[in-house]
């Protein structure tokens, strides 16, 4: 990707959340490594290199190429191997490029890496107990509670929900109208979580408003392209200042939130905000913890999906004949209504096969969350190489997912890609949703509202797009473009 962090790590599983690998176990075998330390697996870290990576300049290292254009300086980085360093001064990091190494991270040795020290200032820190940060036997328990609303028959049951949203949204539109694609699906996704998560209208009064603020200021405040992204909340820049506003006021809606639910009997309202006012009330969560669950899954949860659904709109519009075979597709599923679609429910979303494969293409092409980050909490030795404790490792999603190791032509939008799966591509390879324990919870409720919504508007409408050609963008919390992404939608 050329120039271009969520939930978790941006659906649990029914069975017990934990190993959702298959790794380097499938096909033909280990994948070739472009580097590899002298070092085996397991071995005393003392006795092992550090991994090679570019020099720097006294005091600052890496970090002025890095800000100058952080997407480039990855791709520097895969230049030297699968398991690179480079400082930026104030801190050590190491980057892995193979899919094993980072399913090492995230599932082998999962304990023994913990969130970095760098997401804790990366504009996602107001979150600090939540379920995005914590850590332990605490963020273990959060999980435990969390999970029932995330099973398999619970997410289903939503889908009605995002269809009548998505088909509200259609209606709006004028015929011919231009639309800026992620101002249009941030307004759907947060009516969504509100209805189906929440059971309120967050587009009542100032709450819609108070929610992207904060999501703009988290945003301009992790962006690594600008140096304030390196500088404590302290400073007072003009970034960090309206940081603070924003989230405060993001905290102080919250706050109302929980306070008018409290009380409600947990047995009358199925959802996420009453269950976790009832664990609160019950001692089982601090009133900070819920809180902060709430403000992760309002801001991760909305954030991630409305820009996948701009990014696979987009996509879409610029390959027109993936987009009629897509109508075609939903028009199928049931009888003609006017011209079109009929209604859509769970199971004929789940028929969807091309627009499945459209949500998966979008997700491998432009992640959202395109970058996890981990620290070893000990010494730890990876593809050979001496990792030192409390280093920055980072994770580049949208770098494995472009890899030409194991994608033909990974540059290309091509949805025909998952019609069979690749037996020698291993499964880090893709990981949207991250991967092993700390997967992201809402996998399930993300990739059935990308469907969703992309069955109802190319059921419905003829998009065409008016900023044409690969987006750009810019390296902020999740994958923003750099520019606006807008489309001319045409009533069928």
């Amino acid at each position: 990707m050329k120039g271009p962090t969520a939930t978790e790590d941006t659906a649990t599983d029914d069975r017990a959340d934990g190993d959702t690998r298959r790794g380097s176990e499938t096909g033909s075998g280990v994948p070739p490594r472009r580097n590899e330390g002298a070092a085996a697996p397991g071995s005393d870290p003392e006795r092992a290199s550090l991994p090679p990576g570019p020099d720097g300049v006294p005091v600052l290292g890496t970090l002025p190429r890095f800000v100058r254009d952080p997407f480039a300086f990855y791709d520097r980085l895969f230049e030297y191997g699968d398991v690179v360093s480079y400082d930026f001064g104030i801190w050590n990091n190491v980057a892995l490029f193979h899919p094993a190494d980072v399913e090492r991270v995230l599932v082998d040795d999962a304990d023994g890496f913990r969130k970095s020290h760098v997401q804790r200032r990366s504009g996602v820190d107001f979150l600090e107990n939540g379920l995005l940060l914590a850590e332990g036997e605490e963020w273990r328990e959060q999980r435990t509670q969390l999970r029932p609303l995330f099973y398999r028959e619970k997410i289903k049951a939503f889908a009605d929900a995002m269809v009548e949203e998505a088909r509200l949204l259609v209606d709006s539109w004028d015929d011919g109208e231009v639309i800026d694609l992620q101002a249009t699906y941030s307004t759907l996704a947060m009516r969504v979580l509100g209805r189906t998560l929440f059971g309120v209208d967050v587009n009542e009064g100032e709450g819609y408003e108070v929610i992207r603020a904060a999501a703009a200021s988290v945003q301009e405040r992790a962006d690594a392209g600008s140096v304030t992204a390196f500088l404590p909340d302290w400073v007072p820049t003009p970034t960090n200042r309206r940081f603070a506003r924003d989230t405060a006021a993001f905290r102080a809606y919250v706050d109302d939130l929980v306070r008018r639910r409290r009380g409600t009997d947990p047995a009358e309202a199925d959802d996420l905000l009453t269950l976790l006012v009832g664990l609160g009330e019950g001692d089982a969560l601090s009133d900070e913890a819920v809180r902060d669950q709430l403000m992760t899954f309002l801001f991760a949860g909305h954030e991630t999906t409305s820009l996948a659904l701009a990014y696979g709109t987009h996509a879409l519009a610029r390959h027109p004949a993936v987009a009629e075979r897509v109508h075609g597709e939903v028009t199928d599923v049931g009888d003609d209504d006017g011209g079109r679609a009929a209604p859509l429910d769970a199971t004929a979303l789940r028929d969807l096969d091309l627009t499945d494969r459209v949500v998966k293409e979008t997700l491998r092409r432009y992640p959202p969350a395109y970058v996890l980050f981990r620290e070893p909490a000990a010494d730890v030795v990876v593809g050979g190489y001496r990792i030192p404790a409390g280093t920055n490792v980072s994770l580049p999603v949208w770098r494995l997912h472009a890899d030409p190791r194991w994608w033909d032509d990974p540059e290309a939008f091509d949805p025909s890609r998952w019609i069979e799966e690749d037996p020698d591509r291993p499964e880090y390879a893709y990981l949207p949703f991250g991967g092993g324990p700390r997967h992201c919870i809402g996998m399930r409720f993300a990739s059935l509202e990308l469907r969703a919504t992309l069955a109802v508007v190319f059921g419905a409408v003829d998009v065409e797009p008016v900023t044409d050609g690969e987006p750009s963008f810019e390296a902020a919390a999740t994958l923003q473009p750099s520019e606006p992404l807008r489309v001319r939608v045409s009533k069928r």
